[in-house]
């Protein structure tokens, strides 16, 4: 199965291009350029699958941290462990994320990014 996953990242493939190309599709779709908290952000809203006129700043935190688990689970980093009772999904961490440079977290994260829009043909 990670075989598969890690198939679609597409590792020799020019990463800042792939970036551009979904920034475009969100510049077309909001009307302006999302940075990558606010992409963090649109997929935790859509993995929490409640949408309120506004979150708290510790919801939006909470958002983000939903959508990095559910970013990093099909990687084996995160399992999905239980949905509380307000229908807030929490995640367990599976195995420390490698050691990496600000840099390559956040390419690392792109990436993951990146195969999330792809799974869900966007």
């Amino acid at each position: 199965m990670l075989s598969r996953i890690f198939a679609h990242m597409q590792p020799n493939d020019d990463l800042q291009q792939r970036w551009w190309n979904i920034e475009a599709k969100l510049v077309e779709r909001f009307g302006k350029k999302p940075d990558l908290e606010s992409i963090l952000f649109l997929i935790g809203v859509q993995k929490f699958g409640k949408i309120k006129g506004k979150f708290t700043k510790e919801q939006k935190q909470d958002l983000i941290h939903i959508a990095i688990c559910s970013l990093l689970e099909p990687s084996g980093y995160f399992e999905f462990e239980k949905t509380d009772n307000e229908g807030w999904p929490h995640f367990r961490p599976l195995k420390s994320m490698p050691n990496m440079n600000a840099i390559e977290q956040e390419n690392f994260l792109k990436d993951h990014i990146l195969l999330y829009f792809q799974q869900h043909d966007f």
